[in-house]
């Protein structure tokens, strides 16, 4: 992989974004790669006010997009891990880059949620949670991404050796 590259990790709650994301970026900079990770969930405390109806989901991504093209632009590779709902937000933002690189991370909504971490989808499935991606509020799956990867049967160390092959 010669950098500089954007590579945007998207999938529902829970498919594996961030986990991988740090792994990759980690691995790149390890290979002595300028790279930055960006996160959905890190990066909204960067936005504060930021809400989650499709048009302030869709500003945050085009905000972030702009950043990632900037970073890349000035020979860093980003790896960004977000959930970015809808395509045309994804699109956006690789309009905004040189060298987009697009992850669908396809973990089905079943597996999200026996993994649900943080408790999020039993939240929205109560209705305490409102506009949550996969339960009340769309995910639109990419339809050419680069490479689509299942995580439901797959290690982190397994998704990670696929990605970089495929970046290789």
């Amino acid at each position: 992989m010669k950098p500089p590259y954007v590579i945007w990790i998207t999938g529902l709650p829970a498919a594996g974004k961030t986990t991988i994301g740090e792994a990759l970026a980690k691995t790149l900079k390890e290979q002595g790669q300028r790279v930055e990770h960006l996160d959905g969930d890190r990066l909204r405390n960067l936005f504060p006010g930021t809400g989650f109806s499709k048009d302030e989901r869709n500003s945050h991504i085009h905000r972030v997009g702009y950043l990632a093209g900037m970073l890349e632009k000035n020979g860093v590779t980003v790896v960004a891990s977000f959930i970015s709902p809808y395509r045309e937000s994804r699109e956006f933002v690789r309009n905004q880059c040189n060298q987009f690189i697009e992850v669908y991370l396809s973990t089905p909504l079943e597996e999200c949620e026996k993994r649900d971490p943080k408790g999020l989808y039993k939240k929205a499935r109560k209705g305490e949670i409102k506009q949550f991606t996969g339960i009340d509020d769309p995910y639109e799956p990419p339809e050419n991404p680069e490479i689509t990867i299942d995580t439901s049967n797959r290690s982190i160390k397994e998704t990670l050796e696929l990605l970089m092959d495929f970046l290789s």
